[in-house]
C-alpha cells in the first residue's frame, strides 16, 4: 500500500486529496485497511514524502499549481467538445476543445492544465491526465466496416466509436446491442479499443431495449442471490404479537387509489366523521421498514438502487417482487402493516391535531383513478360518501396551498398502449383529473406533517432527511422576468413571496396562447429538488418543512424517513444514522433519482420513435419547445414526441437567433419563430440508432 501511495503522488505532484479520496483511488474498502492507510499517510508525512494542508495530503516540497485543476469532464450531446466541472468550487467550469480532449471520455475524472488566454467568457484548458476513468462499460450497437468491427455507442456523449478486434467479438453479431469493456486508448489519433463483454440482444427488440437502457444508465436489474435468499425467509403472514403492538384499523373503511397498471400500492386513505364535528383522515403507508432492516443485504441493495425505475410497459423495482407487489403492497382484502398519519381536520380543513402511528389495515377496495373520477362526477359507487368527502377536503387543501404560494405547473405526460410484443399501438396525453389531485393533496399533507414533526421543539437537534427545493437564481429569475415582459405580462422577481407571484402569473396566462411557453420557461427557471439533511424549505410548494414519507416501496429516502420518525417518536435520541451517513444517503438518492428520470425519459422517447417510424411524410400539429442557433425543437401535440426542424430547412429567409427572446427572426421578412408558437410540421426522418427525429415545416 505504501508503494501504491508513493507511486500515485509521484505521478500526480499537484494533487491534493483527503484520506477518503485516497482510499477510493486505492480501492480500500474495509475498516482495517482504512486504518492502515491513515497510519501510512502519517508515516509518509513524518518521512517528508508528503505534506498535509488542512485535511488534504500532497507531495512534499510542491506548491499547488493554480494552473492545474481536477474535475469531471462533461461532453455536449453529439459534440466533440465539453467542459470540466472542477472539484474545487472556487474555480469556474473549463472549456475543452476537441483537440485538447486527449483520450478522455465523458464522465472521466481528469487533470486539466489551464491556458493563459481564455476563449470568450470561458476559461479554456487541456486534459493532461485521466485520474479515474468513468466508462468501464459502454453500451452500443456492433457494426462492421470492411474487415474490422466497432461499437457505435448509444450515449450521445461518448464521442468515439470503440474498435473491436475480430478475436474479441465473443459471438456477437452485427446489429446486436452489446456491452464493450476493457477499454484501451493510447492515442487520440486512433479510436479506443475494447472487447465485447455481453450481448444484450438484437437491436430493436423490446427486451433488448430495456436491458440496453438499464446498462447505459448503470441500473441494476437483477437482484443478487443473497437478497433473494433473504426475501425467501420473509413470512407473508403477520404474527398476532405484531398486530398487538399496533393500532388495529382492520375494521375501518380503507381503500387505495392508483393508476390502472399499478401493482405496488404504497398508500391508502380513510375518512371518518368525529363526534365533535371534525373529520379524521387517515393516510396509511406501507410499512416497508418492518421488512427491510438496516445492514441486511436487502437494505444495502435498496440503498444502491434508491428508486424504482419505470420504463414504458416495464419496471426495475427497488425491492424484489415478493415485497413490492406482494407482502408490502396494500392489496385489497389482505392484512397489511402500515405506518399511518391520522389527521384531525376541521370542516374548513384546518389541522386540529394529528398522530403518527404504526398500524395494521385491511384495504376494502382497490380503485383506479378513472373509477374514482366517475364516483366524483356521478356521486354513485362503492364508498361514494368517503370519496366525495375526501375530494371536498382535497379541494380546500389545494386552495389553501395555492393561496400561500404553492406553484401548480402544467406539464402534460404521454401514456402508451402496447401490444403483446411491447410495440406501441396507441399514444394519448394523460388527463389530470380531480381523482389524481385528491390523492396528491393528502400525500403532500402527510409528507409536510412528518417533516414538521421533529421540528416542533425549538431546541431539537435530530438528524432528518428533507425534500428541499431552493429558490431560483437571481440570474434565471431576471431572464424569466424579461421574457414574460416581452409577452406583455408583469412579474416581480423581488417580491417577498416570489412563488406566490409566479402562481399569479400562471393563473393569468391560463387559457392564453402563451400558457404553454410561460409554463415551460418557468419550469426551466426552477432549481432541482433534492434530498438533504439541511432544511431550507421547498420553494415550489411554499412549504417550510417537507419530506418524502408516502412511497417507501419505490423510494429509498421514504424508507429512511420511516426509520427516523419512528426513532424520534419513541425518544430514541441515539438515531440509527449519524448526520454524515444521512448526507451520503441524500446525495446518492438525489443522483439516482436524476439517473432514473433520464432513463425513463429515454424509454418514452424510444417508444415515441417506434410509434412514429411508420408515419414518414405525415403532417402533425406541433408547438415550438426549444429555439437554438441550429434550428427549432418541436413537440407534437398528440404524442409529445420531440424532434428538430433544422435551420437549413428554413429556406425562405436568413434567420437570426435571439437567445433572450427565445426566437429565430428572419432578417429580410421579419418572420418570427418563437418558443411556444404553434406550427404544422411534416415527419422527415426517424433515426432509431442516433435517437433523433427530424421534421420539416409543412
Amino acid at each position: 500500500m505504501k508503494k501504491q501511495i508513493k507511486k500515485y503522488f509521484g505521478a500526480n505532484p499537484s494533487v491534493r486529496l483527503k484520506t477518503k479520496e485516497i482510499a477510493k483511488l486505492l480501492k480500500v474498502k474495509n475498516n482495517q485497511s482504512y486504518s492502515q492507510l491513515k497510519s501510512l499517510l502519517y508515516q509518509l508525512v513524518k518521512e517528508g514524502f508528503l505534506t498535509k494542508v488542512g485535511k488534504r495530503y500532497q507531495l512534499a516540497g510542491k506548491k499547488l499549481n493554480v494552473n492545474i485543476i481536477t474535475g469531471k469532464l462533461q461532453l455536449a450531446n453529439n459534440q466533440n467538445y465539453g467542459f470540466v466541472i472542477p472539484k474545487d468550487k472556487k474555480f469556474k467550469d473549463v472549456y475543452i476543445a476537441e483537440r485538447n480532449l486527449g483520450t478522455a471520455l465523458n464522465g472521466d475524472l481528469v487533470e486539466v492544465s489551464l491556458f493563459a488566454k481564455s476563449r470568450g467568457k470561458n476559461i479554456e484548458g487541456k486534459v493532461i491526465k485521466i485520474i479515474e476513468p468513468a466508462n468501464e462499460e459502454i453500451v452500443g450497437t456492433l457494426k462492421k466496416s470492411g474487415s474490422f468491427y466497432y461499437v457505435e455507442p448509444d450515449s450521445k456523449k461518448i464521442h468515439r466509436d470503440i474498435y473491436i478486434p475480430s478475436s474479441k467479438v465473443n459471438g456477437a453479431k452485427t446489429g446486436d446491442k452489446v456491452v464493450a469493456t476493457g477499454l484501451k486508448w493510447n492515442s487520440n489519433f486512433l479510436n479506443p479499443e475494447g472487447i465485447i463483454k455481453e450481448t444484450l440482444g438484437k437491436a430493436g427488440s423490446y427486451e433488448t431495449e430495456i436491458n440496453t437502457i438499464a446498462k447505459e444508465f448503470n441500473l441494476t436489474y437483477k437482484f443478487p442471490t443473497a437478497v433473494l435468499n433473504e426475501v425467501d425467509q420473509i413470512e407473508e403472514k403477520i404474527s398476532p404479537s405484531e398486530i398487538k403492538n399496533r393500532l388495529d384499523l382492520r375494521d375501518k373503511v380503507v381503500f387505495t387509489i392508483d393508476p390502472v397498471t399499478a401493482k405496488d400500492f404504497d398508500d391508502a386513505l380513510s375518512i371518518d366523521v368525529l363526534p365533535n364535528g371534525n373529520y379524521l383522515v387517515g393516510v396509511h403507508i406501507a410499512d416497508v421498514s418492518h421488512y427491510v432492516k438496516p445492514g441486511s443485504a436487502l437494505y444495502n441493495e435498496a440503498l444502491k438502487r434508491s428508486t424504482s425505475v419505470y420504463f414504458v410497459g416495464s419496471v426495475i423495482p427497488m425491492l424484489p417482487e415478493k415485497l413490492s407487489n406482494g407482502v408490502c403492497s396494500l392489496v385489497p382484502n389482505q392484512d397489511r402493516l402500515t405506518y399511518s398519519v391520522m389527521i384531525e381536520l376541521s370542516p374548513t380543513a384546518k389541522i386540529v391535531n394529528y398522530e403518527i402511528r404504526k398500524t395494521v389495515i385491511n384495504s376494502k377496495r382497490r380503485f383506479n383513478y378513472g373509477e374514482v373520477q366517475k364516483i366524483i362526477e356521478t356521486q354513485k359507487g362503492d364508498f361514494n360518501a368517503q370519496i366525495i368527502l375526501l375530494n371536498h377536503f382535497a379541494k380546500l387543501l389545494r386552495q389553501k396551498r395555492t393561496k400561500k404560494g404553492s406553484i401548480n405547473f402544467i406539464r402534460p405526460e404521454v401514456e402508451f398502449k402496447l401490444n403483446k410484443a411491447g410495440k406501441p399501438v396507441e399514444l394519448r396525453i394523460k388527463k389530470v383529473q380531480e381523482s389524481n389531485e385528491l390523492v396528491e393533496e393528502f400525500m403532500l399533507l402527510a409528507n409536510q406533517i412528518v417533516a414538521r414533526h421533529p421540528n416542533k421543539k425549538v431546541h431539537t437537534q435530530f438528524p432528518f432527511v428533507y425534500r428541499i427545493h431552493d429558490v431560483p437564481s437571481k440570474e434565471k429569475l431576471t431572464e424569466f422576468t424579461n421574457f414574460v415582459r416581452s409577452l406583455g405580462y408583469n412579474f416581480n422577481p423581488d417580491s417577498k413571496n416570489s412563488s406566490k407571484e409566479l402562481q399569479k402569473l400562471l393563473d393569468k396566462v391560463k387559457g392564453s396562447p402563451e400558457e404553454a411557453v410561460v409554463n415551460e420557461i418557468a419550469i426551466r427557471t426552477m432549481a432541482k429538488a433534492i434530498y438533504s439533511t439541511k432544511n431550507i424549505g421547498h420553494f415550489g410548494l411554499s412549504f417550510k418543512y417537507y419530506t418524502h414519507f408516502t412511497s417507501p416501496i419505490r423510494r429509498f429516502p421514504d424508507l429512511i424517513v420511516h426509520l427516523l420518525i419512528f426513532g424520534f417518536i419513541n425518544n430514541n435520541r441515539k438515531a440509527i444514522f449519524n448526520l454524515k451517513q444521512l448526507d451520503n444517503i441524500c446525495e446518492h438518492a438525489s443522483n439516482q433519482e436524476r439517473n432514473a428520470t433520464d432513463a425513463e425519459r429515454l424509454s418514452i422517447k424510444l417508444k415515441q420513435m417506434e410509434y412514429l417510424k411508420d408515419k414518414l411524410g405525415e403532417e402533425f400539429e406541433a408547438v415550438i419547445s426549444g429555439v437554438t442557433n441550429f434550428g427549432l425543437f418541436v413537440e407534437l401535440k398528440d404524442t409529445l414526441a420531440e424532434g428538430l426542424v433544422s435551420i437549413r430547412d428554413l429556406d425562405d429567409d436568413f434567420y437570426i437567433f435571439d437567445e433572450k427572446k427565445y426566437q429565430l427572426k428572419g432578417r429580410s421578412r421579419g418572420k418570427k419563430y418563437r418558443l411556444g408558437d404553434k406550427i404544422n410540421v411534416r415527419l422527415a426522418r426517424v433515426d432509431y440508432e442516433k435517437r433523433e427525429i427530424d421534421f420539416t415545416l409543412s
